[in-house]
Parts: C-alpha cells; structure tokens; sequence
C-alpha cells in the first residue's frame, strides 16, 4: 500500500514538474517576443517609456483608432475626430471609450514625435559638422 502512495507522489510531483517547466519556457519566449517588438536597445526604452506614460501600447492604441500606419497623420486626426465626437456624453456616448480614444491619440503622438526627433538631431549634427569643418579651413588660411 505504501508502495502506491509513494508511486502518486512520484508521478504527481514529475506531473507539477513539467506543468511548471511548461510554463516557465512560456513566459520566456513572451518576454523574448515583447522585447522584440518593442525593438530592443535604446529604441526599445523610448516605446517602453511611452507605454508607461500614456498607459498604453503601440498595438493597441491602433487598434482603438482602427489605424495601420502610425506614421499617417491625416488618418489619425480624421478617426480621432470621429470617435471623439460619436463618444460624446452629450451624444450618449461613453467617457470612458472617448477617454481611451484620446489615449491612443496621444499614445501615437509620441509615437510620431519619437520618429522625427532622431531625424531632426542627426540633421542637426550634419550641420554642426559642417560648419565645424568649415570653421577650420577658415583657421587654416
């Protein structure tokens, strides 16, 4: 008798072992996934940022204002507007749902700002360049 119990402990802990070891590797390979996405290195940090900021994903605040490109401004402005609007409370519309509609906008503002400030400072370090470069031939002569 004590045999059998001592053999459903066995196969009760190797069970539990390989539910938690299953588990385990899910959670790795979704941190893995979340870190890919958010881009890793620098860029990853300025998408975790934002998240944190507006309370909010990339994917998500697509979702909410139905956008594909984040980077189309036009489309962005229209849909919000539309939204917005339609969740009125005057209208019978939700805050909540408006709330969330202005969080998305705002989520891909950052978005969009984020895209245009390394741009505009690599630009900006072009021109310090040249006109340093030019500064020193001036030296020269």
């Amino acid at each position: 008798m004590a045999k059998y119990i001592a053999q459903i402990i066995v196969l009760g802990a190797q069970a539990v072992g390989r539910a938690f070891t299953k588990a385990l590797r899910q959670e790795i390979a979704a941190s893995q996934e979340a870190a890919r996405r958010a881009g890793g290195g620098k860029q990853g940090e300025k998408s975790a940022e934002s998240n944190l900021r507006t309370g909010m994903t990339l994917e998500e605040a697509k979702q909410i204002l139905n956008i594909d490109d984040p980077k189309n401004v036009d489309a962005i402005i229209k849909n919000y507007e539309h939204l917005f609007q339609v969740n009125e409370r005057s209208k019978g519309g939700s805050f909540y749902i408006q709330s969330k509609v202005f969080r998305a906008k705002e989520r891909l503002d950052h978005e969009i700002k984020a895209h245009e400030q390394p741009r505009s400072s690599n630009t900006e370090a072009a021109q310090e360049t040249a006109e340093e470069s030019q500064s020193r031939a001036r030296q020269r002569r």
